[in-house]
């Protein structure tokens, strides 16, 4: 188990002003906010975090950020369709403070099973900081076969994955054929982060912990514990706060609900837009009606 793969690590958003500068105030609020409540660390720079709207120097600057204000690990993510891209955004990352590198696998030019193998090799051999994969079929176009990850476990800077293919008999899949190696998996999704964790996943990279951190801490540490009383509890409230945060993009809802608790302001970049009234009273109410914490 790696000190970037072992608990609560929530993608966090990107403030936006309302002249649609980045608020690097609401930002270090937010970073302040989150290690108070008890996460483990911060994954600046994903698809929460609406890296795909930012322009190159901004995403420089806000993990450069992020690393000079957080006090717990940085996971930046930096997957790109390009391979060098992903190097020079990695190694950049890595010569501000960051801890890891979450790194998507490459999409539009339809690799081949052999050719992510190949991405993902070149870039961990060309870096200094540890290499997280990132499964995410819903914003790539396909599924990361588990044959896949079973290869690229192997490599001594590759240290886990993100699963956020929602399925638990994958990550099962995944904990079974790389238990024998340094590679660890962390669920993508806070709805999944008890089951996986009974499973043998380590930790959790999920859109509540900006919500909700202390409730999502809290659900981590009972899973582990096996204080199944508690983790429960939590896990049923967590299941109706995500569903509501699934309103419209989470990029967007996570915003509006922080900003309804006063946190950051909704800004998002097109091509996402705002919530519609109905959407925005679907959100509040999810929030107004997580009692955990």
């Amino acid at each position: 188990m790696n000190n970037v793969t072992d608990g609560v690590f929530p993608p966090i958003v990107t403030p936006f002003d309302d002249d649609g500068d980045i608020d690097y105030e609401s930002l270090a609020d937010n970073i302040d906010r989150l290690e108070r409540n008890g996460v483990t660390g911060l994954t600046p720079c994903g698809s929460t975090g609406e890296r795909s709207t930012l322009r190159p120097q901004e995403h420089r600057n806000v993990i450069e950020f992020v690393a000079d204000e957080a006090s717990t690990p940085v996971i930046a993510g930096t997957g790109a369709p390009s391979t060098w891209e992903v190097i020079e955004l990695t190694s950049h990352a890595a010569d501000v403070g960051a801890d890891a590198a979450l790194v998507h696998a490459p999409y539009y030019s339809a690799p081949s099973d052999g050719d992510i193998v190949r991405h993902y090799q070149d870039v961990a051999d060309a870096v200094g900081i540890p290499i997280l994969l990132y499964n995410f079929p819903a914003a790539i176009g396909f599924n990361m076969d588990p044959d896949v990850v079973t290869e690229l476990a192997d490599h001594p800077n590759i240290v886990g994955i993100k699963d956020s293919l929602g399925d638990i008999q994958q990550i099962h899949e995944l904990i079974r054929r790389t238990e024998e190696v340094n590679f660890d998996v962390l669920s993508g999704w806070d709805s999944l982060a008890w089951p996986a964790i009974n499973a043998g996943a380590t930790g959790l990279i999920g859109i509540c912990g900006n919500v909700v951190p202390g409730a999502v801490a809290e659900l981590v540490a009972a899973a582990k514990e096996g204080d199944r009383e508690t983790a429960s509890a939590i896990h049923h409230e967590i299941l109706a706060l995500e569903d509501g945060l699934l309103t419209k993009n989470p990029q967007i809802t996570v915003k509006a609900a922080l900003e309804h608790l006063g946190h950051a302001p909704a800004n998002v970049r097109a091509p996402q837009y705002g919530l519609d009234d109905e959407q925005a009273d679907q959100v509040v109410a999810t929030v107004d009606g997580f009692r955990y914490e």
